[in-house]
């Protein structure tokens, strides 16, 4: 019996990491991005600023105990579906999508796991080398600076929501050269 209301209880958690995500690329979208802080308009460069996004928002959603982490969990798991969708939308064949998603996969962990740290710490330094090699494609530190302020301005505004304020309007930073 049990089973049967589980089967029709509504995916509350799955549309709550669709509208997380919405939001995210909402954000990564931004022209401000492409114009002020000049990121090239390219589809690996808007991985990297909806990568951004989805960290910045599962990093909060953490922050939150229980329901916070499930929410992060479900919105990292609708990137990762999105990632996939998007391959077969760019015409990659079934056979293709499994390799393209284990790298764009390894992509994704890796950018997370080189800005988290650095955005926990509120180390500047650290975000922009991680920014200016990953989004600029560039050992040039001071590439990412304005990137890095984005961010670190965008996770002290998210920290200082509540959790209902920033699953319904997640207050990002300006953004600004």
């Amino acid at each position: 019996m049990i089973m049967l209301q589980n089967l029709f209880r509504p995916r509350v958690r799955g549309r709550l990491g669709e509208a997380l995500y919405e939001r995210a690329v909402r954000q990564a979208r931004d022209p401000a991005f492409y114009t002020t802080l000049a990121v090239a308009d390219r589809i690996d460069a808007r991985f990297e600023l909806y990568t951004l996004h989805v960290l910045l928002l599962v990093m909060r959603l953490r922050d939150e105990g229980d329901r916070g982490a499930e929410a992060g969990q479900d919105l990292f798991n609708t990137y990762v579906s999105a990632l996939d969708h998007a391959l077969r939308e760019l015409g990659v064949g079934d056979v293709s999508v499994g390799k393209k998603m284990r790298k764009l996969g390894e992509a994704l962990y890796g950018r997370m796991t080189t800005w988290e740290s650095p955005l926990r710490d509120g180390d500047a330094a650290g975000l922009a080398a991680g920014l200016a090699r990953n989004v600029y494609e560039s050992e040039d530190v001071a590439t990412g600076a304005a990137l890095a302020a984005y961010a670190l301005s965008s996770r002290a505004r998210l920290a200082a929501q509540s959790f209902d304020a920033v699953v319904n309007a997640p207050a990002w930073a300006e953004v600004a050269p």
